[in-house]
């Protein structure tokens, strides 16, 4: 299984970015997928997860009315659409894949498979 993200860079505070997550699995479509996110020095933190089929979202409240997450389950891939950043979103994201339950999950044991993970730096 191979998850790859892409869509990171350098950007100033207000711009926008969208990352995109790859996967190999043929059965993309009975999987949910989630992002997370590492900035230096602190532990790793939810950001969004998707279902299967798109129809249950969830958001950390750090995200929620600037970021969406969103999946086309024909290409296999799921995206992170990131609006109004701040410096405070500067981490490493990661996408991840949970195959073991149907529904999106905030924590970051329920995901068993893990990408490479795309660094975005936010500039004030």
């Amino acid at each position: 299984v191979q998850l790859q993200a892409s869509g990171g860079g350098l950007v100033q505070a207000g711009d926008s970015l969208r990352l995109s997550c790859l996967t190999s699995g043929r059965t993309f479509s009975t999987y949910v997928m989630g992002w997370f996110r590492q900035a230096p020095g602190k532990e790793r933190e939810f950001v969004a997860s998707i279902s299967r089929l798109g129809g249950s979202i969830l958001y950390a409240d750090s995200v929620k009315g600037r970021f969406t997450i969103s999946r086309d389950n024909a290409k296999s891939t799921v995206d992170l659409q990131m609006n109004s950043l701040r410096p405070e979103d500067t981490a490493v994201y990661y996408c991840a894949e949970r195959r073991r339950d149907t529904y999106p999950s905030y924590f970051s044991y329920d995901y068993e498979y893990w990408g490479q993970g795309t660094l975005v730096t936010v500039s004030s």
